[in-house]
């Protein structure tokens, strides 16, 4: 696996992003077109597309849902974790003002310039994006999906 930095540090599934998604954009799309033909047809064939649109929209639903509950889940972890490593490295938990996505971008940083950092987070109301481009020594974190 090649080194982790700022630029390539996303990481998306082949198989969920984009083969998925597509398909579940694709089954929404055929739906509500397939809803619009029988409109001029039978009513029994309009209440089969209209069944066929909503099962298609509830695909969106899960597949947005599934992905975004388990962000959610690691973002529980990730500040857990950066809260933890914050208290062993300065004795002192997270200033209570610290944003979710600050948390979610200190976790790159290394052990000696994560609490200047962080207390700079937090005073200069910094976005997670300048927070990434200001660390010096990249910390990898392979594990996220």
């Amino acid at each position: 696996m090649a080194e982790q930095n700022y630029k390539n540090h996303s990481r998306y599934v082949f198989g969920f992003h984009i083969v998925t998604g597509l398909l579940v954009l694709l089954s929404l799309a055929l739906a509500i077109y397939n809803l619009f033909v029988t409109y001029h047809h039978f009513v029994q064939g309009h209440f089969t597309a209209a069944i066929i649109s909503l099962i298609a929209m509830a695909l969106v639903g899960l597949f947005w849902y599934a992905r975004f509950f388990a962000l959610r889940a690691q973002d529980r972890a990730i500040r857990a974790e950066e809260n933890f490593r914050h208290y062993v490295l300065t004795g002192k938990p997270f200033d209570g003002r610290i944003r979710m996505g600050q948390v979610i971008a200190l976790r790159f940083a290394a052990d000696d310039e994560m609490p200047a950092l962080a207390k700079k987070a937090v005073e200069e109301k910094l976005s997670a994006k300048a927070i990434k481009q200001a660390i010096v020594n990249w910390r990898a974190d392979y594990n996220r999906v």
